[in-house]
């Protein structure tokens, strides 16, 4: 008898190593794995969906051994990376309380609403359809999103990003600027965006545009002229006079004040130049050959300017 029951307390051990073994061991995955849980998925699903993927040997017994000694918590839903060689503990542990994996998608500074759509639309880990953004609606930056997540809540998140900035620059603006809405403070941000690359010079294009808005000048701003040709891409070529003469609503050469809306989506530091524009009165600016812009405050002063600026490029060999 006290054999028989020796071996059965052996046996019954044996039985619980095996168990145990059969949860902490390790998996047979020898690289990274993603696992994605849905919306909805409960623990008997995923469980099918891990032996599918040979991450676990067999849904019943990863089930049972959960049961026993896993955490009643439930499963999250997101894009997971499982280990290498992980064991049903740890896939368990990594689907209930482990990270997200998080994906970025950059939107620069300066990219019109047609390029965030293409960008969009590109993602192949996004789904779903989006409308091309209204321009200026969406606030450049980096974005986070997960694998299967709907491109509409993404695009949703990036002009709520643009809506709480706005809010936020509008209640710091200095008095005396020259808008009066922040629909106008972006609009004219965009033009301050695209008309420079110097992060230095921000506020002082600003503090020109400003002043030409004020004095009841054209800007005279090359981008608004090839806004309604392209919705802000590239042109690709030179401006032909024909181009700079037509009438539209962005064309600020042959209009006063700020053209219809927007032409990009304008980032940060250019909306705060429109919102705190440098004290100025220049009224006129010119490349300075450095990347940068040389300004002035009469047209004297300005076509001076032009002529070094001519001089420059015929030393350079740009012009004949």
């Amino acid at each position: 008898m006290r054999k028989t029951a020796l071996g059965l307390l052996a046996l019954g051990a044996a039985a619980l190593i095996w168990f145990a073994a059969g949860w902490y061991g390790g998996g047979s995955s020898d690289t990274e794995t993603a696992f994605t849980v849905p919306d909805g998925a409960t623990l008997t699903s995923v469980a099918g969906k891990l032996a599918d993927a040979g991450l676990i040997g067999s849904a019943d017994g990863f089930l049972l051994r959960a049961k026993i000694l896993g955490s009643g918590d439930p499963v999250q839903r997101g894009e997971f990376a499982i280990p290498a060689g992980a064991s049903p503990a740890t896939i368990l542990d990594t689907l209930q309380h482990g990270q997200v994996v998080r994906r970025f998608l950059t939107v620069p500074e300066g990219l019109p609403s047609i390029m965030v759509y293409e960008k969009l639309m590109a993602e192949p880990l996004l789904t779903g359809p989006i409308p091309v953004p209204v321009e200026g609606s969406v606030l450049p930056d980096t974005y986070d999103f997960e694998r299967g997540e709907a491109r509409v809540k993404v695009l949703a998140r990036m002009q709520a990003a643009m809506t709480n900035y706005l809010a936020e620059a509008w209640a710091r603006r200095k008095p005396g600027i020259a808008v009066s809405t922040p629909q106008e403070a972006v609009t004219l941000a965009a033009i301050v965006e695209k008309e420079t690359g110097v992060a230095s010079e921000r506020r002082m294009v600003a503090g020109l545009y400003s002043n030409r808005v004020k004095q009841g000048m054209p800007l005279q701003a090359d981008p608004t002229i090839i806004y309604p040709i392209t919705k802000g891409k590239p042109l690709g070529r030179r401006i032909r006079q024909s181009e700079i003469a037509a009438v539209n609503g962005y064309n600020t050469y042959t209009m006063s004040g700020l053209p219809n809306g927007p032409i990009t989506n304008p980032g940060r530091e250019s909306i705060a130049a429109v919102l705190d524009p440098a004290e100025t009165q220049a009224l006129y600016m010119v490349a300075n050959g450095k990347g940068g812009h040389v300004f002035a405050a009469t047209l004297a002063e300005h076509n001076a300017n032009v002529r070094k600026w001519f001089d420059l490029r015929r030393a350079r060999g740009e012009l004949d």
